[in-house]
């Protein structure tokens, strides 16, 4: 291979590693029109970390009170043991 062709291989891999991680990383921070619903998740199943642990299909039980998942909005009231996770206030 010439040394063009190692640089824009470079290049090219570069940029669709850019944009796994912004895929991935929008994908962990919710979407519109979805809440994040505790004590529903089960084991193996989990969203994301919680004080236990710290990432995510690490839940170690079915229906853990900490462990949540993302659903659409006003599911989770509707689910029995769900509960809506509080979202953390931002500081000023």
């Amino acid at each position: 291979m010439s040394k063009n062709n190692l640089v824009a291989n470079a290049a090219l891999t570069g940029i669709v590693a850019l944009g796994l991680v912004a895929v991935s990383s929008s994908a962990i921070a919710g979407k519109p029109g979805m809440e994040k619903c505790m004590g529903i998740a089960k084991a193996g199943q989990n969203d994301c970390g919680t004080s236990k642990h710290a990432c995510a299909g690490m839940a170690k039980e079915d229906g853990g009170a900490e462990e949540w998942l993302y659903i659409p909005e006003g599911t989770c009231n509707k689910i029995v043991g769900g509960t809506i996770k509080p979202e953390k206030k931002k500081a000023k």
